[in-house]
């Protein structure tokens, strides 16, 4: 058996599969964009099939990139955008309905008539999440709900229901494992994650039949084969993850009190708590970090809706600049004696706000304001957004300490100007590692160490490399006072509900 790893990384925006050698370096990739639809305002969705064909096609090319065929692949890891989910037919494997993305809103009706009736403890008790549109549960009750005649056929057991992990799965073993990971089982608002089972209370008050969910199985583990006929031979796959779990695993963050940040289309910060189930009082989530060997670690984790978003928004919003990496030179330039504060809620506020109306707003205007000002205050909202979650991650948690060092990956770490930003703002170091495709990375160790070809946990963590560190370079009255402005913007934003 050889040591190369399949590794398929389906994103928000994108399908992405990248081959690893047994060196755990990368030696092919593929990569596709695919179709964002929006029905309604706040609304998001995905075409599945577009997803399907997407997935199929990069790991072909990524194959091919790799000049390796699939009998040369000892596994496959999957991970995934969190959240997303389908509903598909159990006989055919066709879904009923458009994926709904978890950026999608609307359901927030449904989450604020749950909270009228006092549910919100109930469900943050048992799942460690909170009743927002964001989480895949409301979803499927949506669907359900909509689509003639799918609640009578989910009871007859004649339809299915998953996170997009479950439906490549599916897809992929050709129909013979419903299965799902630990992680992703953690984000639906309908699984205990201190017992680690579907709830069965939560689940009736969704009238999600538990017959249409998954099977939950540990992050490294048997998730079946697939079909010869798509690749060329069989291929085991072993290892899945949510894409920002992935990425913690990728960061060798094992150990509690490690941190990581991704910063993609949103933010997600994960603070590994280790054994230590922690009940946010801060509005922060608890969820499950990785599951390995029976064994759950759980994590805090702060999520921030818009990041990457907010550069795509000066690029193709307003239109200051053609290309994303022009942010942070424009940033660089601006006016250092104005202060002007975005808040990016564009789809309502994420932790530690959770204000699903709240819509986005500038403050701090001049008639000097311009494009280098709007790109200063894009990239400062994202370093301004992850403070305000590293703040209430040491509220929440003694191991949270002030030397807590945060390490970064996702595609705006790229640009030096933000993460030197962000160590300012934060006040605490930043650390960018060698390898940027951690994520992906982090499902292939998943499916590695089960294949039993890639190291295990302390021999990983080992190979983790520094590429930068970022230090803190801004005096501390300069950082209060931008901290106290952009605390003023958002109480502006959340009071004009």
């Amino acid at each position: 058996m050889t040591g190369y790893i399949l590794s398929i990384d389906q994103g928000t925006t994108s399908s992405r599969a990248i081959v690893f050698d047994g060196s755990m370096k990368l030696v092919g990739s593929g990569q596709k964009e695919f179709a964002q639809h929006y029905p309604a305002s706040g609304w998001v969705e995905h075409d599945p099939e577009e997803i399907w064909d997407t997935v199929v096609s990069t790991c072909k090319a990524a194959l091919a990139a790799a000049g390796r065929k699939a009998a040369d692949i000892a596994a496959i890891g999957i991970t995934n955008q969190r959240e997303t989910v389908i509903i598909w037919d159990r006989a055919t494997g066709k879904p009923i309905h458009n994926a709904i993305v978890w950026q999608d809103r609307r359901t927030a009706p449904l989450c604020q008539k749950l909270k009228k009736q006092g549910l919100e403890k109930k469900f943050t008790r048992k799942t460690g999440l909170l009743l927002d549109p964001y989480f895949s549960g409301t979803k499927i009750a949506w669907m359900l709900d909509k689509v003639k005649g799918a609640r009578k056929r989910a009871e007859n057991g004649e339809l299915l229901a998953g996170t997009i992990d479950s439906f490549l799965i599916w897809r992929l073993t050709g129909g013979k494992v419903h299965a799902t990971d630990a992680t992703n089982a953690s984000r639906t608002l309908v699984y205990n994650i201190e017992k680690n089972e579907w709830d069965d209370e939560l689940l009736a008050i969704f009238g999600i039949p538990r017959k249409m969910l998954p099977q939950v199985k540990d992050c490294a583990d048997d998730y079946g084969i697939t079909e010869k006929s798509l690749f060329g031979a069989e291929i085991k796959i072993l290892g899945v993850a949510g894409d920002q779990h992935a990425a913690a695993i990728g960061q060798a963050c094992f150990e509690p009190g490690m941190m990581k940040s991704t910063y993609g289309t949103g933010c997600f910060a994960l603070l590994n708590t280790g054994s230590d189930l922690v009940r946010s009082k801060n509005r922060l989530l608890t969820t499950i970090a990785y599951r390995l060997n029976g064994k759950t670690t759980y994590a805090l984790e702060g999520s921030i809706f818009i990041a990457g978003a907010a550069v795509q928004w000066l690029r193709d919003g307003i239109k200051v600049i053609g290309k994303a990496e022009q942010s942070g030179v424009l940033a660089a330039s601006a006016d250092p004696t104005q202060e002007v504060y975005l808040v990016p809620a564009f789809v309502g506020l994420g932790a530690p706000h959770w204000d699903a109306d709240a819509r986005g707003a500038i403050f701090g205007l001049t008639r000097n304001s311009g494009p280098a000002e709007f790109a200063r205050a894009a990239l400062e909202s994202v370093a301004f957004q992850t403070r305000d979650l590293l703040d209430a991650m040491r509220k929440d948690w003694k191991g949270a300490s002030a030397k807590t060092v945060l390490r970064v990956d996702g595609g705006m770490v790229a640009s030096d100007w933000t993460m030197q930003r962000l160590a300012d703002i934060l006040d605490a170091p930043v650390d960018r590692p060698t390898i940027l495709e951690t994520t992906a990375l982090g499902a292939a160790w998943l499916a590695g160490s089960k294949a039993g070809v890639w190291p295990k946990t302390r021999e990983f963590a080992k190979s983790w490399a520094l590429e930068r560190r970022f230090k803190p370079d801004m005096g501390a009255s300069v950082r209060s006072a931008k901290l106290a402005g952009w605390r003023d913007a958002v109480r502006r934003t959340l009071s004009m509900l």
